[in-house]
């Protein structure tokens, strides 16, 4: 999981002081522009920008909008976008509230080196997944995967390949049987049930900035969607066909985000699936409504 960062104004448990409303030009501090040397040796950058009171294009609501996108390999021309994401906060237009905006900042800055460690450990994780896949089948798809990322990462990399060996010295101590498998066979043969679920297709991030708001945009209301299902089902109010119906359509959204050749991503393609989406979530929320 993410490290946990205020959502809003009410939960990060301050009350903006009842002051001069401000212009919305003046509703925006200063950004964060950092490079930052992960434990593995990778060279990120983390870029945090407050864009101010924005029109969400999801709830039609006006919102204080900080954007957080970490670029992996920066300045590098394998460089790519980790991670990004919005976090929005309530549109109130006050000197006092800047100054909250700004604390939320400085904690966002801190919560994505966090976020960077949490990913390369994950990578790490799907590295492996893909060496053993290759192993069992010869599948060329898992052969493409891990030598991506030793291209991308190769820091991660070595460090996959060492704990592979790692594993395999202990499986090797506790060979005793000379009939037994050996290690390494046994190692590459089997593969942890948490590994097959990291291995799952990670969000590919354009660089391109209008594009990215709408890979960012998806990946919230899929949040949104899922928090309303969890809502239905303990209210009792989940049928079967809204749930396969949602999970259809989210599996169809995953395929997307995960598109590995630009081809893939287009805005049409997005637009067509945030809309789908977006309908998907309105009747979610008619549903709780209701209730």
């Amino acid at each position: 999981m993410n490290p946990s960062v205020p959502s809003d104004a009410s939960q990060a448990g301050a009350t903006p002081a009842s002051n001069a409303l401000l212009d919305a030009q003046r509703c925006q501090v200063m950004g964060v522009n950092q490079n930052y040397a992960s434990s593995s040796g990778t060279q990120y950058h983390i870029q945090i920008e407050d864009r101010g009171p924005v029109l969400d294009r999801v709830t039609e609501t006006l919102v204080r909008r900080v954007n957080l996108i970490i670029y992996a390999n920066y300045g590098e021309p394998n460089a790519r976008i980790l991670y990004g994401h919005d976090y929005d906060w309530d549109d109130v237009r006050t000197a006092d509230y800047n100054r909250l905006i700004d604390e939320r900042v400085k904690e966002l800055a801190a919560a994505a080196r966090v976020i960077i460690e949490e990913k390369e450990e994950r990578q790490i994780v799907r590295i492996k997944h893909f060496i053993r896949r290759y192993y069992r089948t010869r599948d060329e798809g898992a052969k493409r995967e891990f030598e991506l990322a030793n291209a991308l990462f190769p820091f991660l990399f070595s460090r996959a390949w060492a704990e592979l060996k790692r594993e395999r010295d202990v499986r090797q101590s506790q060979a005793r049987a000379a009939d037994q498998q050996s290690p390494l066979e046994a190692l590459l043969s089997e593969e942890p049930a948490a590994e097959a679920e990291v291995a799952a297709e990670e969000v590919q991030y354009p660089l391109d900035p209008d594009l990215r708001e709408y890979v960012i945009e998806i990946e919230r209301v899929l949040t949104d969607i899922g928090a309303g299902l969890e809502e239905l089902r303990t209210r009792g109010a989940a049928d079967d066909i809204l749930l396969q119906t949602c999970r259809k359509l989210e599996e169809r959204a995953r395929e997307i985000l995960a598109g590995k050749e630009p081809s893939e991503v287009t805005t049409r393609r997005l637009e067509s699936m945030r809309q789908t989406l977006l309908t998907t979530w309105k009747q979610i929320q008619s549903r709780l409504k209701a209730q």
